[in-house]
């Protein structure tokens, strides 16, 4: 095995080699050297993630002989089909390995004949450990149905779901208990991470958020390793089902967390989910009806939640967009405030009457201290359009009483917050933030907005990033997939940015809009934490796509001593006001990942 490995590690040498050597015949030297320091830097933090995730003697004994005041026990469910003996072996010894002892193994066997060896291992662990239970199959039932055999024979408090060549950290366990005693909660998951060889070599480590509902409908980021009350399984009408064979996962999931009253997530790497030829791990296209499988799950969770919709593919395989059904058509009323810069106000309102497909929307501009005479003119022409009209306010720039002065005068059941120096590009953007907008439990909705450039310029808001808060992706290429896909489907956040928000009026008017206190920066982060206070969602969708020429109306918030200085005290007032909400940290984010940069790189 260790010639394997070295083989293995030599190639990886040669192929980055012949790798850098063909970028730079094709893209060029300078090309070729980001790419190949960006390799051997994923490499480095590869290497100290799975140092800060390793256990040592110390802290295995001291895990090991830690008393809960809540005992916990365990049925870990593993069905076994054709396993390679090795892999078999090292999943038993990462069972054994666990420092929380209270747990059974149930393993149900649907091996082939050629494969007996599986029976005869598992046969021998089950003999000299009474926590391991086996039963072979009498006919291999598809992995769905081989899992439910390994629920049936379960009998702890908790079922914990497991892949028969994956791995354990030795103290996952461990830490769902601790978990479990600092708060009840009847499903849990947590980070994983991805491997070849062995858990040192492990890559592609997922930091996740956590429950998000629509996250979870765009893609199965919960995944492993997923441990849920068994009483939970009987409200969410039972285990595995075939006709979800390749997702059935995804479906049991969904279906377990429609039911659950707590979940919990714990934000670190206790999976090793390996990646072979043969796994989805390595490549979806091992298991191309896995992608069919998992629509057909989302599709039935929306029926069973009430929700009209339509389930779509993503660019990314196993990534989907649901487009739901808009009821009726309310009439949506887009905000824009403005002074002067009449050509980026043109090319926004233009953009919408030209390009916009949704037709039941009205135009207010809330003038602010405009000083060029020709702006008069242009107001003029505009409010020929009657769908246009054109309010004012004097003083001092205020862009949350500008946007709260426009509500009071908007006529429509949905508002659309949008900067002026913006430029619709997809035509639906409309319908795909009243799809998220009309539904009752989401208060506010994000767009994707991008440089003139082409790359991301906001993909939403991680809070507590950065000077508090911050664009994640910012700078991505238009065509990045983004952090686990996440540029490619629908998600929840804590925050999304007022250049272009859309929120329902009476969301709106139960928060009395936007806080004032807070004229120029932070007032769109502000208010979608209160929206979040008061239980709503946010939802941020990649399909409402415009470019976003980036605050030229008012400069960047620091290009002048006197700007620098008003923003250090916006940024005390915030901090103070949401402190608790800062020290805790932003749930959609994750402790793993890094605030000193957008880029979801590890921390």
């Amino acid at each position: 095995m260790e010639k394997v490995k070295e083989a293995l590690r030599r190639y990886e040498r040669l192929y980055q080699g012949l790798s850098f050597l063909r970028c730079w015949k094709v893209s060029g030297k300078k090309e070729a050297l980001r790419r190949y320091r960006e390799h051997w830097e994923e490499k480095r933090i590869r290497e100290e993630i799975c140092r800060a995730n390793a256990l040592s003697e110390e802290e295995r004994q001291r895990q090991e002989e830690t008393l809960f005041p809540r005992t916990v026990m365990y049925s870990i469910t593993v069905p076994l089909y054709n396993t390679p003996e090795a892999f078999l072996r090292e999943m038993l010894d990462s069972v054994r390995g666990q420092t929380w002892k209270q747990w059974e193994l149930c393993l149900a066997d649907g091996s082939d004949p050629d494969h007996a060896y599986v029976g005869e291992i598992a046969r021998e662990a089950a003999a000299a450990d009474s926590r391991i239970h086996y039963c072979r199959l009498e006919k291999n039932g598809g992995i769905s149905e081989n899992t439910n055999r390994c629920i049936e024979m379960a009998t702890g408090e908790y079922v914990v779901l497991f892949d028969h060549d994956d791995l354990l950290h030795p103290s996952a366990l461990f830490e769902v208990t601790k978990a479990l005693n600092e708060r009840d909660a009847d499903f849990v998951y947590t980070d994983e991470t991805t491997f070849r060889l062995e858990p040192k070599d492990a890559y592609n480590a997922h930091f996740k958020p956590d429950f998000a509902p629509d996250t979870l409908r765009g893609n199965n980021y919960i995944c492993h390793l997923t441990v849920f009350r068994r009483t939970l399984l009987e409200k969410a009408g039972g285990g595995f089902r075939k006709e979800y064979d390749g997702s059935q996962d995804y479906d049991l999931i969904l279906r377990l967390t429609e039911q659950a009253k707590t979940i919990l997530h714990i934000p670190r790497i206790l999976y090793y989910w390996r990646a072979h030829a043969a796994s989805v791990a390595e490549s979806v296209g091992a298991k191309p009806y896995v992608i069919e499988a998992g629509r057909k799950a989302i599709a039935a969770h929306l029926k069973r939640m009430g929700l009209e919709g339509e389930v779509l593919d993503s660019p990314v395989p196993s990534i989907y967009r649901v487009r739901y059904a808009i009821q009726g058509e309310p009439l949506v009323s887009i905000l824009i405030p403005n002074c002067d810069h009449r050509e980026d106000l043109l090319r926004c309102v233009n953009s919408i009457r030209d390009k916009s497909t949704w037709k039941n929307w009205e135009i207010i501009i809330i003038e602010n201290n405009s000083k060029e005479p020709e702006t008069e003119a242009c107001y003029d022409e505009l409010k020929k359009d009657p769908r246009i009209r054109v309010i004012r306010r004097e003083g001092g720039f205020n862009f949350s009483a500008l946007n709260n002065l426009g509500a009071r005068e908007a006529k429509g059941e949905h508002l659309l917050l949008l900067n002026n120096d913006t430029e619709v590009i997809a035509p639906d953007w409309m319908q795909e933030m009243l799809m998220y907008s009309q539904r009752e439990d989401v208060g506010a909705v994000g767009a994707k907005l991008y440089y003139p450039d082409g790359t991301i310029q906001h993909a939403g808001i991680g809070v507590g990033l950065l000077h508090l808060a911050a664009h994640m992706h910012r700078h991505f290429p238009a065509e990045h997939p983004g952090y686990m896909g996440r540029l490619c489907y629908a998600q929840n956040l804590s925050a999304v940015t007022a250049a272009c928000m859309m929120v329902r009026k009476d969301v709106w008017d139960s928060l009395a809009g936007m806080e004032e206190d807070f004229p120029v920066v932070f007032n769109d982060v502000d208010f979608c934490l209160r929206v979040r206070e008061s239980g709503k969602l946010i939802v941020w969708t990649p399909w409402a796509e415009l470019t976003h020429y980036e605050s030229k109306s008012r400069g960047p918030d620091e290009d002048t001593p006197a700007k620098k200085a008003f923003f250090m005290a916006e940024t005390k007032k915030f901090q103070e006001k949401w402190n608790g909400f800062l020290t805790k940290g932003d749930p959609y984010y994750n402790i793993n990942l890094t605030r000193d940069r957008e880029d979801f790189s590890a921390r």
